[in-house]
């Protein structure tokens, strides 16, 4: 696994903790979030990109602070995780809530207008992006 698959291995998995599937709504891993990080790493800048990158190490970094776990979240069972993600969004560290705000930003983005997502809401899916904006 290349470097930038295993970074966004690290995302995806921060985006799935914070967005997890109910039983009345799909998750963000129900969407095309592979798709979504290819798109946005190249469509925004290189700060919102690195933000997002430093805000999944953060994530991940932090169980030892929110459920006291000494573990990379990856390696919490998914009660704890659940758990860790609840708590690390409020934080009461500006910097740490900070770098998951910008997680929970962009996957909101991706969960958000996906048209499964739109439809439990009973809103019309949005039409494909026509990219004009990236050719002025």
């Amino acid at each position: 696994m290349g470097y930038e698959a295993r970074v966004n291995s690290f995302i995806e998995h921060a985006m799935v903790a914070l967005y997890p599937r109910t039983e009345s709504l799909p998750g963000i891993e129900d969407t095309d979030l592979r798709g979504f990080l290819e798109r946005y790493q190249a469509e925004s800048t290189f700060l919102m990109w690195l933000g997002l990158i430093a805000g999944a190490f953060v994530f991940i970094a932090t169980p030892i602070l929110t459920v006291y776990w000494p573990l990379p979240s990856f390696l919490l069972p998914t009660r704890v995780l659940d758990e860790h993600a609840h708590r690390v969004t409020s934080s009461r560290f500006y910097l740490v809530r900070q770098a998951i705000f910008l997680i929970k930003l962009a996957a909101g983005l991706c969960w958000a207008s996906h048209p499964t997502v739109r439809e439990r809401f009973a809103m019309e899916p949005y039409p494909a992006d026509p990219g004009t904006w990236r050719e002025s």
